[in-house]
């Protein structure tokens, strides 16, 4: 039952973060790429690798973070809906070498990131 608690903190938590993401994105960046989105997707997947690459075998042993930071947290922070749904509205505009190089650099960034992090420290 603690678990859905640490679930639910940790991804209240991640999900206001990436909405404060957004809000600044908005105000200092004038892209036309998603860059808020971008940038919360691309930082959740460095807290994982980060705390897979700390805890290594000790992620059991630690019974909050699993549920608090990599689920809820991280589960939160990153969203893949929205990274779609910004996507489909870059094409809609007519952006699609924009939209084409979210698509490709959001996921490219993501999975090496956790790769390297995970793998290669």
């Amino acid at each position: 039952m603690m678990a859905f608690i640490y679930i639910f903190i940790g991804g209240g938590l991640g999900s206001m973060v990436r909405y404060g993401f957004g809000i600044l994105a908005k105000r200092y960046f004038d892209f036309s790429l998603p860059i808020g989105t971008f940038l919360a997707n691309i930082i959740s997947c460095f807290i994982v690798g980060i705390t897979i690459f700390l805890l290594k075998d000790k992620i059991q042993l630690h019974s909050v973070i699993q549920p608090l930071i990599l689920i809820g947290f991280c589960g939160g922070l990153s969203t893949f809906s929205t990274f779609s749904n910004e996507t489909a509205q870059l094409i809609h505009q007519g952006n699609w070498i924009w939209a084409i190089g979210n698509i490709i650099i959001s996921i490219t960034l993501g999975v090496l990131m956790i790769y390297w992090l995970r793998y290669k420290l």
